[in-house]
């Protein structure tokens, strides 16, 4: 008899079995050693297993490798990650095909409040070089985890401006833990240990073959709650991973450049198919995220405790600090006033400067 988490390693290795296939068995069958104790026919039964996948986790046999990785990952202070562990990212596990199993090793939490991908090519300009870094040191008040791909180039760019400015940063690789790729960034990988962590979903012993890294991509979207693209040609593997993100429902951000620059010509061509949105700053990104709770917020409240709001006013500053926006007509059945009592009242706190109007009759707190 095997333990909960030799079966866990065990599903990741059954033939014909993939992350949609071992997602749909855990979840009908509630553990990953009820799928390997569950009958033929009831295996069979599931929607998408049928006849051969039943078969190939009946006749699987391979248990030694799944606990040989589970001592390896003991020895190395790796934590296994399965899909239902209260510590599997949660943004990453609402994603269809979600890896099944991860390993991780380091300090930052992945279901941190806010996380942003930065990606892009290896080969950068000084320009993607010198945005990369002033991005994540702009970020850095936000306290946001930074993730991306440990690769050469922007990569490696936005892990050591994030260490640089004391930001957790997390490395998704293509390969497993018992070695660094490429091996020039072992050191950077020893000091994101620190303060962040690696990543990834292979076996110790998987080498970083090229048919991993569209893989490791869509962890790398899946993990963020949004991904910046600083610079790419029109194909490659930054381009797979904003087109993830964007197929996941997260917000793609990408930097524009020149038109006569290849390295430009993937960020442009995404803004350009409205496929992610143009960015320029580290302010911009904040306020499209709703994270820009800034100096502006503090300024705000200091602000409105020197004014003298009427009953009215108050009423309708409370209204708005719960919605956010409201129409003029939401606040004039709210706040239960007259039509021109909140008139009167909308006036006198646009000229405090405590409101805004916006099209559409909408308001909001300045």
């Amino acid at each position: 008899m095997h333990g909960e988490r030799v079966y866990q390693l065990a599903l990741t290795l059954v033939p014909q079995i993939g992350d949609v296939q071992a997602k749909t068995l855990v979840q009908q069958l509630g553990s990953a050693k009820a799928v390997f104790q569950a009958s033929m026919p009831a295996l069979e039964k599931i929607e998408g297993i049928g006849t051969v996948r039943a078969k190939a986790i009946k006749s699987f046999g391979d248990f030694d490798r799944a606990e040989a990785e589970l001592r390896f990952l003991e020895t190395h202070n790796i934590t296994p990650l399965f899909l239902t562990d209260a510590a599997y990212p949660q943004r990453l596990r609402h994603c269809l095909d979600a890896p099944t199993l991860l390993f991780y090793k380091g300090t930052a939490d992945l279901n941190a409040s806010k996380i942003i991908a930065i990606v892009g090519t290896r080969t950068n300009s000084e320009y993607g070089k010198t945005f990369t870094e002033k991005l994540v040191q702009e970020l850095a008040a936000a306290s946001v985890l930074v993730v991306s791909g440990l690769a050469y180039g922007i990569d490696a760019f936005a892990h050591k401006a994030a260490l640089k400015n004391g930001l957790a940063t997390v490395g998704v690789v293509g390969h497993g833990l018992d070695k660094i790729y490429p091996p020039a960034h072992t050191g950077l990988a020893q000091e994101m240990l620190k303060n962040g962590g690696l990543l990834t979903e292979f076996f110790s012993g998987t080498k970083p073959d090229k048919h991993n890294f569209p893989l490791r991509n869509r962890v790398v979207a899946g993990l963020a709650d949004a991904t910046v693209v600083v610079e790419t040609l029109l194909s490659g593997g930054s381009m797979i991973t904003a087109k993830l993100a964007d197929a996941y429902n997260r917000d793609v951000f990408a930097v524009p450049g020149r038109t006569i620059d290849a390295k430009s010509a993937g960020c442009n061509y995404l803004i350009q198919q409205n496929k992610a949105i143009m960015l320029t700053d580290a302010a911009q990104l904040l306020q499209v995220m709703g994270w820009a709770e800034t100096k502006t917020a503090k300024a705000k409240a200091q602000r409105t405790l020197f004014i003298e709001l009427t009953d009215a006013e108050k009423k309708i500053v409370a209204l708005l600090q719960e919605k956010e926006t409201a129409s003029l007509d939401e606040i004039n059945i709210s706040s239960g006033l007259s039509s021109s009592a909140v008139a009167a009242a909308i006036l006198n706190l646009e000229l405090q400067q405590v409101v805004a109007a916006l099209p559409g009759k909408m308001l909001r707190l300045l």
